[in-house]
């Protein structure tokens, strides 16, 4: 069966017969759509990547805090003001600083990622002799 003239069922623009005009462009929009999607998961998977980094330099810190405090202590020195220079030495700052016997107990504090309005991550680390094992 022919179209009828000035029927709507073909077009010149070149759409489908039978396919309304509306539809055009229906594509751009979804892609546009999934493009905006893939950019939010990016930008989230980079700020939950950068806090994960802040975690891990808050931690290494607080570890060489702790073993630094630990040699001063078993060195006869101030515990806490080598745990302070080293947690300094590596961009945290240390907030508590316990001394026990020859343990060190250290918790220090960095600041995050700007994107998340720079909160404070902190880590503890303890260190100190190993008393599983005899003297000597």
């Amino acid at each position: 069966m022919r179209p009828v003239p000035g029927s709507r069922s073909g077009s010149a623009s070149g759409s489908a017969p039978g396919c309304p005009r509306d539809e055009r462009g229906a594509a751009t929009v979804f892609g546009l759509a999934v493009l905006a999607m893939l950019i939010a998961v990016t930008v989230g998977c980079c700020v939950a990547g950068s806090a994960v980094v802040a975690h891990r330099r808050a931690q290494s810190a607080a570890d060489l805090a702790a073993l630094a405090a630990a040699q001063a202590l078993q060195q006869g020195d101030n515990g806490c003001a080598a745990a302070d220079e080293v947690a300094a030495a590596n961009g945290a700052r240390l907030d508590r600083c316990r001394l026990d016997d020859f343990d060190a107990i250290v918790t220090v504090r960095v600041t995050g990622p700007a994107l998340l309005g720079a909160p404070a991550l902190r880590a503890r680390a303890r260190a100190g002799p190993d008393e599983s094992r005899p003297a000597g």
